[in-house]
């Protein structure tokens, strides 16, 4: 199995034996548990793993007694508590053993936002350091090598999680994917939510993939779909607590002329967007190679920005005349604004510049990202 160097180990390993515990969310198979496993491994003996999916691991979880859970732990500096998410609650409990145990650092792994960060942010609130591990970056799979440009068409087609980038053979590459999005996509969801309709959610899914890059009317999928606004909110909202994908807001600053509560979804991995329409087709070849690339390049800045303690925010801008940029980055008061292209470089920012004549401005292509 092929390990890749994280990017954002180093900012974990920074933080260890600060006096808070390491909270590591990100998608199931992003590579958590690799990661957290290769951050115990320079402390040998006196670091251990638990999979607190294990009965024999969960029986030390009890609320209001940190001993219980020291003794699993024993004499280990370090140990790493994988899909903690699973424990119930692991907040309250993480916080009372953090205070107690001051000398033991704790790595707490979650494949479910909802679940982990709602029991352990707020009860852990000042007691932990909390990453984010997304599929791969493209700088990551790059490595010290070049990255081709078939290579990289090739993820816009498959995805880049590990286990998928990692393999060599195409027909296990696609395998390995639709496993993924089989099973692995909405376990997290259907363990911790009652879904009154698991068909509901997959075609809500669906849609959203069908209308990449496009607004999405929340009043729209609702009569698509045929149940009430506030059931398309709620399973938005699971979709992105389990990873499966981001939304991306409208920016404004003049709500006279530009959106400014219209959002975008766009998908964590591609692959899954593509398995969810059962599309797995050579990119180049296809109607919906704009919109992926598009989804690529703005996934790929949201990678970079989560490696930075206070990331650049995220969103789009469409004047209520159609005017539209893809991308909007603002860091520091300073605006970076994006357009996506698959090839050519036909487009002008004239009338942004002139709303916002500080911003910087670049039309991104697909060679961009071999950069």
């Amino acid at each position: 199995m092929h390990i890749f160097q994280r990017d954002i180990e180093a900012r974990i390993t920074s933080r260890l034996f600060k006096g808070r515990a390491i909270i590591l969310l990100g998608p199931r198979q992003s590579g958590k548990t690799t990661l957290s496993k290769k951050l115990l491994e320079p402390y040998g003996k006196e670091g251990e793993y638990f999979n607190c999916e294990l009965t024999t691991t969960r029986k030390h979880f009890v609320l209001g007694d940190p001993k219980a859970l020291n003794e699993l732990i024993g004499d280990k500096k370090i140990v790493v508590l994988d899909e903690a998410q699973t424990i119930e609650n692991i907040g309250a409990i993480l916080k009372v053993f953090v205070d107690t145990y001051t000398g033991v650092q704790i790595i707490a792994t979650g494949s479910s936002s909802f679940d982990l960060a709602n029991k352990i942010n707020e009860p852990l609130t000042g007691r932990a350091f909390e990453f984010t591990l997304m599929p791969l970056s493209l700088s990551e799979i790059r490595g010290n090598d070049v990255l081709s440009k078939d290579a990289l068409i090739e993820c816009m087609r498959l995805g880049t999680y590990p286990a998928v980038v990692g393999e060599s053979d195409r027909s296990a590459k696609e395998d390995i994917l639709l496993n993924i999005a089989t099973n692995y996509l909405y376990k997290d969801i259907f363990l911790f939510e009652s879904i009154k309709s698991p068909k509901v959610l997959e075609d809500l899914l669906k849609a959203l993939a069908l209308q990449l890059g496009n607004l999405v009317s929340v009043h729209e999928l609702s009569e698509l779909l045929g149940v009430s606004r506030a059931t398309v909110d709620k399973y938005l909202r699971l979709l992105e607590q389990t990873f499966v994908i981001f939304r991306l807001p409208s920016f404004s600053r003049n709500p006279r002329t530009e959106l400014k509560k219209a959002f975008k979804a766009y998908f964590v991995d591609l692959g899954v967007r593509n398995a969810i329409i059962d599309n797995i087709a050579s990119v180049p070849d296809r109607p919906d190679k704009g919109a992926i690339f598009e989804n690529m390049f703005i996934v790929e800045r949201l990678k970079q920005g989560l490696l930075e303690t206070l990331p650049p925010r995220l969103s789009f801008w469409r004047t209520k005349k159609g005017l539209e940029i893809d991308l909007i980055e603002e860091k520091d008061g300073t605006l970076s604004a994006y357009e996506c292209k698959w090839a050519d470089r036909d487009f002008t920012f004239t009338y942004f510049l002139k709303k916002y004549p500080q911003s910087t401005t670049a039309i991104a292509t697909v060679d961009d990202l071999l950069k």
